[in-house]
């Protein structure tokens, strides 16, 4: 099966080096790490050459690949499934939130796995169908913390695009005071990500919040504002 060669191919360009390295780092920050040890670089060139041999399949088809490879737990097969995921954007119909959606639930269990789905295959999905925003807004209700991150971060590919600022703050809102450091960082990406095509709305929105808005998020958000807009939002009220 074409799983099967493809897991075979990472498990052979594999090394526990490379395992020890980023089990320790995966282990910082991801409920359950599972992984091979193969370079991120090789797995890339793996996803690559294999899609090649199912790019003509019929799209349903490939996404059960993907969800074949989700199964196998590993971070290297996933990563293979998400890209492949990706390349199908041009396809995209709206049933396939679904399926974008389920992965999210299923087999997100870091930033990592988050990140690579939302600013990539979902992001692109919630770009060309804005009306399912309504329910990534509902993530941000979420007692999974990927899930409330995944909120924030999905709506990077279309902001950087220079869409949905509306439901940019709508979604800061919801998570504006969230304790889990890893969901103030995501909303605090996406408020940075923001400022490249709309500085003043997003410092306004800063200077309006600050004294609610966690530091790390604070600072996620102003990383790219002048130097003048920066130093006036992070100034001590006296």
């Amino acid at each position: 099966m074409l799983t099967d060669e493809i897991s075979k191919e990472l498990e052979e360009l594999s090394s526990p080096e490379e395992k020890d390295k980023r089990t320790r780092w995966e282990l910082q920050y991801q409920e359950k790490p599972r992984m091979r040890g193969t370079p991120t670089e090789s797995v890339r060139k793996i996803s690559a050459k294999f899609f090649s041999k199912v790019k003509m399949k019929p799209k349903e088809e490939v996404f059960q690949l993907c969800g074949k490879l989700l199964s196998s737990g590993y971070i290297e097969e996933r990563t293979v499934a998400f890209d492949w995921a990706f390349r199908l954007r041009k396809s995209y119909v709206e049933f396939n939130f679904h399926i974008l959606e389920s992965w999210l639930k299923k087999y997100v269990h870091s930033w990592g796995a988050c990140d690579d789905l939302c600013t990539h295959a979902l992001g692109a999905f919630i770009f060309q169908f804005p009306r399912f925003i309504s329910n990534v807004k509902e993530w941000a209700k979420s007692a999974n913390r990927w899930m409330r991150r995944a909120s924030a971060v999905t709506l990077i590919y279309s902001i950087r695009r220079g869409k949905y600022l509306e439901h940019v703050f709508e979604i800061a809102d919801s998570l504006l005071k969230d304790k889990d450091v890893m969901v103030q960082k995501g909303y605090g990406w996406m408020l940075k990500e923001a400022t490249k095509h709309y500085p003043q709305e997003v410092f306004k929105y800063v200077m309006i919040h600050r004294k609610e808005m966690p530091r790390t998020s604070l600072r996620y958000a102003l990383e790219k504002l002048s130097p003048a807009l920066k130093k006036e939002a992070m100034k001590k009220e006296i």
